[in-house]
C-alpha cells in the first residue's frame, strides 16, 4: 500500500511503467499521488544482470521491519542486505512533453524533500498547494555510484497545476498498481528463473532500475 507524502515518514515498479531519468546537471518534476515505501534486494542473475527483489520483512503499509510474510531472498542469498528504494509517480517533461513516470527516489534527496516540505509547509503531492521538485545530479567521483543529490532550496514555490497537468495526474494509474507487492511465491518463481539465467522479461517484471544499480 502506497502512503500519503504526509503520512510518510521516509525510512519500487515494473519497468514497463517508464522511470523518471535523472539527467546531470538541473532536474525538475512534480510529485503526485502516494509514496510506495519499499526495500530491495538487489542479486545478481546467472547472466550477470541485476534483479531488484522485495523484501518482504518490510511491511509497506507500516513501513517498519515486521516480518509479517517470510523474507524468502534470505534463503537463497544469506549474504545479501537490502536496499531503501522508496518510490512515486511524477510529472515530468520527456523529449519535450509533459508525462506522469515513476520517479524512483534518492534516500538523501527524499530526506531534503521531506525537511524542505517541513519548512514551507506544504505537502509537495497537493495539486494546489504543492510545489515542484528542483534538483541538481552531479558526479563526486570515479564510480558510478559517486554522484550527488541536491535539492534547490530558493526555487522551491507554491504553484497550483495546470490543467493538462491535473488531467494527467487523474488519469494515471496509482503507484500501487504499477508496483504490487509479490507473494513469497512470486519471489521464489523470480529467483528460480533468475538463477537459470534472467532475460529482459524477467528484469522487466522484478521492476529493475538500471540507473538504481548503478548509484547504490
Amino acid at each position: 500500500m502506497a502512503l500519503n507524502f504526509k503520512n510518510t515518514k521516509g525510512k519500487a515498479q515494473k519497468s514497463s511503467h517508464e522511470a523518471f531519468v535523472f539527467k546531470d546537471g538541473e532536474n525538475t518534476l512534480r510529485m503526485i499521488g502516494d509514496i510506495l515505501p519499499r526495500y530491495v534486494y538487489w542479486a545478481k542473475s546467472n547472466n550477470g544482470k541485476q534483479i531488484p527483489l522485495e523484501c518482504l520483512a518490510f511491511d509497506r503499509e507500516a513501513e517498519k521491519f515486521n516480518n509479517k510474510d517470510k523474507d524468502i531472498v534470505q534463503d537463497f542469498y544469506p549474504d545479501l542486505k537490502c536496499s531503501w528504494a522508496y518510490s512515486c509517480n511524477c510529472i515530468a517533461t520527456v523529449d519535450g512533453v509533459k508525462k506522469v513516470v515513476v520517479f524512483n527516489m534518492k534516500k538523501k534527496l527524499f530526506e531534503q524533500i521531506c525537511s524542505a516540505a517541513a519548512d514551507l509547509g506544504l505537502d509537495p503531492t497537493d495539486y494546489d498547494e504543492g510545489f515542484d521538485i528542483v534538483f541538481k545530479k552531479a558526479k563526486t567521483g570515479p564510480l558510478a555510484f559517486n554522484v550527488e543529490y541536491t535539492l534547490s532550496q530558493l526555487k522551491l514555490k507554491k504553484r497550483a497545476l495546470t490543467q493538462e497537468e491535473r488531467d494527467l495526474a487523474d488519469a494515471a494509474m496509482s503507484i500501487d498498481e504499477k508496483t504490487p507487492r509479490p507473494t513469497t511465491a512470486d519471489i521464489r518463481a523470480l529467483i528460480e528463473r533468475m538463477q537459470k539465467g534472467a532475460d529482459e522479461e524477467t528484469a522487466d517484471e522484478a521492476g529493475v532500475d538500471k540507473e538504481a544499480v548503478n548509484e547504490l
